[in-house]
């Protein structure tokens, strides 16, 4: 069965002519998945897709929705 999730990811991304400044943004996705696990899968993938030039992805799937 396919439910809708809330997914958050926090993305941190580096200037790229300075290595210590850097900018934190969370993204909000809703994701429709059979699982937590699909779901997380889902949010990091669209969270890549997005901002590749990030260094880090934090994922939570914060709550169901549907």
């Amino acid at each position: 069965m396919i439910h809708t999730y809330e997914v958050l990811v926090d993305i941190k991304e580096y200037d790229e002519q300075t290595s210590t400044s850097m900018h934190v943004e969370t993204a909000r996705y809703e994701v429709d998945a059979p699982s937590q696990n699909h779901a997380h899968d889902t949010g990091l993938h669209q969270a890549k897709h997005e901002h590749p030039k990030a260094t880090e992805y934090d994922v939570r799937v914060t709550r169901l929705l549907h």
